[in-house]
């Protein structure tokens, strides 16, 4: 796919992740459509993506919200004209233990409350923006790309039940959406990070930066330009589809 002029949709564009792919695409001009809880948080990427040459639209929308997704992309396509790409990156953690048991009693489990909030993040909201992006793409007639950005925790992390579960769903999702979603022209895959150099990463204290980067192969961090490129690359392979990258310095689960 040729970006320049294309509308690309990026979720949870604020900051991390998605902001690093809003800049790196807007070098290709196209139009980014960026997504976020609020929409003045998006001010800061959206400025850096004008001065590269985009294109660029700002939307507030709860990806967990069917009623929100669907107004979501109906202005999307208002402003823009169509979809021609996802980024599907919305996300959060609740990270807890299934269970801690400790002194011979229960001292804490994740709770359902937990579980639920990042699953209605990181799963649903990824399957109604796919859902909703696909049915423009076909209705309007034109070929497309949905990314799922999905995690090395896909295969398991301890602590993390929900979103091992949300980030191993996405990718699955992403490989059924290629197979019955080619016939209209529409191409999927997903992108599972490993550790990556974020603002959450960065406030870590040094030590424990250190614990975390020890037992990469690479001895470093991923940096968010990184996984960027890749979604860039996915995006303009245009024989790509039904995988999963995973972009993690060689670490394995």
């Amino acid at each position: 796919m040729n970006l320049k002029d294309k509308t690309i949709v990026i979720t949870g564009a604020a900051r991390g992740l998605g902001a690093a792919m809003a800049r790196r695409l807007a070098l290709h001009q196209p139009v980014l459509a960026l997504v976020d809880m609020k929409a003045e948080d998006l001010a800061a990427t959206a400025e850096a993506c004008k001065q590269a040459g985009a294109r660029v639209e700002c939307f507030a929308a709860n990806v967990a919200v069917e009623a929100d997704v669907i107004r979501l992309f109906d202005d999307i396509v208002a402003r823009c004209g169509a979809v021609h790409a996802l980024v599907n990156n919305a996300g959060i953690t609740r990270d807890a233990l299934l269970i801690k048991f400790k002194e011979g009693k229960v001292e804490s489990k994740m709770s359902l409350a937990q579980w639920q909030a990042v699953i209605d993040v990181n799963l649903t909201g990824v399957f109604l923006c796919g859902r909703e992006a696909a049915e423009r793409m076909i209705v309007k007639g034109n070929p497309g790309v949905i990314i799922n950005i999905s995690s090395i925790s896909r295969a398991g992390n301890a602590g993390q039940t929900n979103y091992t579960a949300a980030k191993a769903g996405v990718a699955a999702m992403a490989v059924t959406w290629a197979k019955e979603l080619a016939r209209y022209g529409i191409r999927a895959a997903s992108v599972a990070p490993g550790f990556i150099n974020t603002e959450m990463v960065a406030a870590m204290k040094p030590e424990a930066r250190e614990k975390l980067t020890s037992g990469i192969p690479l001895k470093r961090m991923g940096e968010p330009d990184e996984i960027a490129q890749t979604v860039e690359f996915i995006l303009q392979n245009d024989y790509v589809s039904g995988r999963c990258f995973e972009i993690d310095g060689a670490l394995r689960l």
